[in-house]
């Protein structure tokens, strides 16, 4: 349930789930400054949370630190959300230089982030890497994988092999295009521009997803996530609605398919960055994916 105005009220109806509905998950969040560090080293500490097929890691990284990926078995991505950050990243697959303000799909293998000035840093991983599974906060909550969402399929390698691809965070807004949206083969990120004022709470955008989850990545500001599971025919497995109040830095993993929106409070600036795994179809098939000629969508 869109407002007119949101771009996403012109999205064609994603068929229903095939598998009927017999239980729910619970939503997870992760005040990152309220939990210690998942893992610190020379001049860095990060903190690590997870979906049922992605991971996030959160790092704040000092001038000098090293992020290194010895033998990844999948291509991860990498984001600076501040002008002020700079890194070099080198990989067995290409190299760039004074990176800022930019988003790097980096290549399954060896990659070396070295940092030229520190500040946040954000990586998107898949869960094919156990140990970053092990290092996550919420990892019990997916002791067993979570209903609803089918078993998890790459998208096809792209184009011209493997290699470091390097975008801008900030592209000129087209009229007709919703939001700042890259994808890779495991991955989907939608990179919003902040929130200079709260958010008009008569344009809310309530809306759910039947089989994949959402991850709202809170990088400034204050954020009320509502969240509310559908009745079904078996009581047994109703939920009560949730108002989950989070503070940057945050993450909060919403499950299928719980209906939900989100809400900005003020003080502004607020900045909530969301991501899916796998990408998703519907926002593809519009046209707004920003790399879409490096990375094709499966054939039907």
């Amino acid at each position: 349930m869109y407002d007119s105005s949101d771009l996403r009220s012109t999205l064609a109806s994603a068929p229903r789930a095939k598998v009927p509905v017999t239980d729910y998950a619970d939503a997870d969040m992760i005040e990152f400054h309220e939990v210690p560090p998942s893992d610190t080293g020379a001049g860095y500490r990060t903190w690590y949370g997870r979906g049922q097929n992605f991971i996030v890691a959160y790092t704040e990284a000092d001038t000098g630190a090293m992020l290194e990926r010895s033998s990844q078995p999948d291509e991860y991505m990498l984001f600076l959300p501040r002008e002020d950050v700079r890194i070099d990243i080198d990989t067995d697959a290409g190299s760039a230089i004074d990176v800022a303000h930019k988003l790097a799909i980096i290549p399954p293998g060896r990659s070396a982030v070295r940092v030229k000035a520190g500040g946040v840093i954000i990586r998107l991983f898949s869960t094919q890497s156990p140990e970053l599974v092990a290092l996550c906060h919420n990892r019990e909550s997916y002791a067993a994988a979570h209903p609803n969402i089918p078993p998890f399929r790459a998208w096809p390698d792209p184009v011209g092999g493997f290699k470091l691809r390097v975008y801008p965070m900030d592209p000129p807004d087209v009229p007709g295009r919703f939001g700042r949206i890259y994808r890779s083969t495991n991955m989907m990120v939608n990179v919003m521009p902040p929130a200079l004022e709260p958010r008009d709470p008569n344009k809310m955008s309530p809306h759910h997803h039947d089989d994949f989850e959402q991850c709202s990545l809170s990088l400034l500001g204050d954020y009320i996530h509502y969240i509310r599971w559908p009745w079904t025919a078996n009581k047994a497995i109703w939920r009560k609605d949730a108002e989950l109040f989070c503070r940057a830095p945050s993450m909060t993993v919403i499950p299928p398919p719980a209906i939900h929106t989100s809400q900005s409070l003020p003080p502004a600036p607020c900045q909530l960055i969301d991501i899916f795994s796998p990408p998703r179809v519907d926002f593809s098939e519009k046209g707004w994916v920003l790399n879409a000629d490096d990375y094709p969508m499966p054939v039907a």
